[in-house]
Formats: structure tokens, C-alpha cells, sequence
């Protein structure tokens, strides 16, 4: 969902909360009142060849087509080729463009696209927008180019002090982001899933990569998800990226200087597409397009996204019911589990609420088992204080929880040379009911996810779709995770994980120390349980 800067906003702005919002609340900034133009998605494009291979890939009529991107490579493999194949429209909608190698790559094919005379909407969640604001700047100056972005800051664009004081003084509204991650091309094929676009996303970084999860998606779903994208795109919380910040300079200058920035050698490595079949045996999307065919595991399937009016706090726009939420649709959908359930998702802190839907299942008699990062391993280290406030209930229950750690991924050779010897760690966020239905996008089982975050995901009905992700992802026989249990005398938990030296028992948390751990509690002290 994030990474330590959203942390650290979060943290300021919580333990200022009763500050901004009573004291401060009178000082929120205008949002622009600029007139923006309405436009809608593009039909498939005749010539395109992602519309050509889309067409031969034998996906029935009405009916959508699938393939698990697990691999990070395989998966940025995929959006290059739809930015460099695309012959009519490119629509991305996304939380984190990054400063850094693959965010100067998307950025630098968006502008070849649009040269080529392609049509780009790129609309943006404005949080993460500072360190590449030159660029967005620049990159709207080419020629069929737009961007927008969604509930943007008014003031102190510029320098992270600024928009800290933003962020505290209009803390109401700014607290609501635009989690939503989907890549549209030629209207023809999409990408939906867990992952931003930035290095560690695609176990580009040298330091920390995360574990994630996309689909690429062909045939009855890539109208809808066009729509949904014209819903927020044409709605009243996302401004032009020009009424919130003039260009500063010639449009010839700024295309220089994003030129430079996009295409020198020394910033941005060279991305190389997979040379070996992916962890299905299937080729990359590059290879696959040059064969003409691309897999697709067909299934009937919807999408769901959250109103963009949830993130609105006007007071002549109401929020949307709880029943309109993709939370309420993933809950109504674990709901009707027979057997089990299966739950990854980095940052778990269910509320009481999501307890008792687990224990509803628990009766039923349905498993339930959940895949989450241990404290050590989280990017948002705080959030699993909230989660530790469910997991001696949870456990008492019956559910099965596990959880991702650094140390014991060490010892899974596969994990090992998938993550590149950095650290690892889970974002992938999908659910499994009953080895049939697939629900994976961008929403976290979270208290933000559910009321604050604007979220997207798909529903499938595909037990062949389910199998080739729980094997990816080895879930009969989890490795490089801790299962928590509670200890043999009931008295708290306890962690174990197996190795080739046999079972490994910790009655601490693990990789965490004692001082670490106070400080964490300190922070939570301040922190409401929706915030985190």
C-alpha cells in the first residue's frame, strides 16, 4: 500500500489529529476551481496488434481472459510492451509513480507513445507526486498527452515541509488517497494488481523488494475496467495537473531536461526483458506478442472499484454507503466460503468487525488461513500493532495465521533468488475462497482500505486461475514464513517455522527488539486504528 514516507505523514499527522481537526479545521485550502474537459476511454483500436492478440488468444465471447503475473520481471516486462505496442490509447491509474529506474521508464515510453500520436491519460494520486513533479511537468507538455491528479495538494507543492503543512492543515481531506493501480492499453489489454510503479515493486532495489501480485486481463473486463477509469478520471475530486502547478519554463526547455532525466544511462539501467519462461512455463508478453499468442486461463469475472467521491469530505458530497465499497463486496464474498479461505495481505488489521465475519466462517466449519509480513519485515512496522490487537483471537479461533519473515525467507532458496539476496517482503494483496473464487487488486484488510482509501479489485470464478497462484505462491506448504500459534500453555504466542535443521521455535517477536517494540507501542498510543 505504501512504504516509510506514507509513515512518516501518517504519524505527524496523528499525533497532531486533535490539533488539525479542531483547532485547524477552519484553514483548509480551496481546492481550484478549474474546468476540466470530459473524455472517455477509446474502443479497441483495428491495426493495434495487443487488439490482434488479444483476438487470437481464444478467450470465448463474454468471457474474460487471465494470466498470474507473480515475478517482478515478468510483470514490468508486461507494461513496458503494452507502452511500447500501444497504437490509439494508453489509460494509467496509479498511487506511486517513482523517481527512480522504472518510473523513468514508464515516463519515458509515455512520451515515445504519445509521439508515436498515442493517446495518454495518466491520472495519478497526488501523495507521491514531489520528487517527480518536474517530470509530470515536462511530460505534459508532449502532444497528446494528459494528466491529472486525485485530491492534490493546494499549497507548499514544492518541498516536503510544505506539504506536511498542507497535509496537517487540511488533514479532513488530504488523509483520503487514491489507492486504485490499473493499466489500460489499446482498450484491448489490461493490468490489475497489487503493484506501483517504481523499482522495488519489480525487485529492482538493491535494499528491499516487495512480493506482489498482478493479472493480465483480456476480453469482457477490459471495458469495464475503462469505465471505471473514465469515472474517476471525468469526477469531481481529480484536477489537470496544470490548475495546481505552472510549468516552470519553455515547454522546449522542460523537454530537454525530462530528455536528459528519462534517457541518460547513468539513472536509468537497462531493463532487459525475461529470457527464461515464467514460474507457469509460460514466455514473457514480449515473446508471447512476436508468437502471436498470448495464455489466457478464461472465466467469467467483475470488476469493482470504490466511488471516487468515498476520498470527498465536501460537505455537498456525502460519502458513499459502506455497501458500495470493495471491502463490503470482498467481505460478502468471503461470506459465502464452504470450505476455505485463503487471505494474503501485507498490512492485516481486521477490526472487530472482521473478526466476527472470520468467526462466522469458523463455525461454518470453513478453514481460514492468513498470509501477512511479521513486524521485522513490514514497511509500516506500526501497523502490526494493530494487527497483534486480533491475533491471540484470531488463533483461539482456529484461523491459521503466517506470517512473511526476512530470516526465515532466507533459508527458502527460491525466495532467495527471487528476491536477488535483498530484503523481502509481502504486497501482494488477494483472497482464495474455496480453491475457486479469485479476488486480487489493490485493497489491503484494513480499517484505511475500508473507509479512507479509494480501492480497486477483480473477482474470478476460475478454480484453474486459483491453482496456478496458490502453487505459485506455494501455499500447500508455505516456506520462508513463521506460523504463529498460540504457546502450549494458552499463555500468548509463539513462532515456528521448519527447516532442513529442523523445527524453530520463538517466544519473541521475532527480529524485533525489546526497545523496538516499546517504540512502536509508544507511536500506536497515537494513532487512531483507521489511520494505520
Amino acid at each position: 500500500m505504501s512504504s516509510w514516507r506514507l509513515w512518516g505523514l501518517r504519524f505527524f499527522a496523528s499525533a497532531a489529529w486533535v490539533a488539525a481537526t479542531i483547532v485547524m479545521s477552519g484553514c483548509a485550502t480551496p481546492l481550484p476551481n478549474a474546468p476540466r474537459e470530459t473524455s472517455r476511454a477509446l474502443p479497441p483500436a483495428s491495426g493495434s496488434p495487443l487488439v490482434a492478440l488479444a483476438e487470437s488468444s481464444g478467450i470465448p465471447s463474454g468471457q474474460s481472459g487471465f494470466w498470474p503475473i507473480p515475478q517482478g520481471a515478468y510483470a514490468l516486462d508486461a507494461r513496458l510492451t503494452l507502452l511500447r505496442e500501444a497504437t490509439h490509447s494508453l489509460d494509467l491509474q496509479y498511487y506511486l509513480l517513482g523517481n527512480d529506474g522504472v518510473g523513468r521508464a514508464v515516463m519515458r515510453e509515455l512520451r515515445n507513445a504519445a509521439m508515436r500520436g498515442v493517446r495518454v491519460r495518466l491520472l495519478l494520486d497526488d501523495l507521491y507526486t514531489q520528487d517527480i513533479e518536474s517530470d509530470l511537468l515536462a511530460l505534459q507538455t508532449f502532444a497528446n498527452v494528459e494528466i491529472r491528479l486525485f485530491n492534490p495538494f493546494t499549497f507548499g507543492r514544492q518541498s516536503a515541509s510544505g506539504r506536511l503543512l498542507n497535509f496537517v492543515s487540511d488533514f479532513r481531506r488530504l488523509n483520503h488517497r487514491m489507492h486504485n493501480k490499473t493499466f489500460i492499453a489499446d482498450g484491448a489489454l489490461a493490468v490489475v494488481g497489487g503493484r506501483n510503479l517504481a523499482d522495488e515493486y519489480f525487485l529492482r532495489s538493491k535494499d528491499a523488494n516487495f512480493l506482489d501480485m498482478d493479472v493480465l486481463v483480456g476480453g469482457q473486463l477490459v471495458p469495464e475496467l475503462s469505465s471505471i477509469f473514465d469515472r474517476y478520471w471525468n469526477s469531481d475530486q481529480v484536477f489537470p495537473l496544470h490548475a495546481v502547478d505552472a510549468a516552470p519554463g519553455a515547454a522546449s526547455d522542460l523537454q530537454r531536461a525530462f530528455a536528459h532525466r528519462v534517457e541518460d544511462p547513468a539513472l536509468n539501467p537497462v531493463i532487459s526483458a525475461p529470457e527464461e519462461p515464467d514460474a507457469m512455463g509460460r514466455p514473457p508478453l514480449s515473446r508471447a506478442l512476436r508468437q502471436g499468442r498470448q495464455p489466457f486461463v478464461p472465466a467469467r469475472a467483475i470488476a469493482v472499484a470504490d466511488l471516487p467521491s468515498k476520498a470527498d469530505t465536501r460537505d455537498h458530497h456525502p460519502a458513499p454507503a459502506f455497501e458500495d465499497t470493495v471491502t463490503h463486496r470482498y467481505i460478502d464474498t468471503l461470506r459465502r466460503a464452504q470450505s476455505e479461505i485463503v487471505i494474503f495481505s501485507p498490512y492485516f488489521v481486521p477490526g472487530h468487525k472482521g473478526v466476527e465475519y472470520l468467526r462466522e466462517a469458523r463455525d461454518r466449519g470453513v478453514e481460514v488461513r492468513v498470509v501477512t509480513n511479521a513486524m521485522s519485515t513490514s514497511d509500516e512496522p506500526i501497523v502490526n500493532v494493530g494487527y497483534q490487537r486480533y491475533r491471540e483471537q484470531l488463533l483461539r479461533m482456529g484461523v491459521q495465521l503466517y506470517e512473511l519473515s526476512a530470516t526465515r525467507s532466507a533459508t527458502d532458496p527460491a525466495l532467495m533468488q527471487a528476491l536477488g539476496g535483498s530484503r523481502g517482503r509481502l504486497h501482494a494483496k488477494m483472497a482464495f475462497v474455496d480453491r475457486r473464487i479469485v479476488m486480487v487488486g489493490s485493497m489491503n484488510v484494513d480499517l484505511r482500505s475500508a473507509y479512507s482509501n479509494t480501492e480497486i479489485g477483480v473477482g474470478i470464478d476460475s478454480p484453474e486461475l486459483a491453482k496456478l497462484i496458490l502453487d505459485a505462491y506455494r501455499a500447500d506448504n508455505f516456506s520462508g514464513v513463521y506460523q504463529v500459534q498460540l504457546k502450549p500453555d494458552g499463555g500468548g504466542v509463539q513462532w515456528s517455522g521448519h527447516d532442513p535443521q529442523g523445527e524453530q521455535v520463538l517466544v519473541d517477536e521475532p527480529e524485533v527488539s525489546v526497545i523496538q517494540r516499546f517504540k512502536l507501542w509508544l507511536q500506536f498510543l497515537f494513532v487512531p486504528e483507521d489511520l494505520l
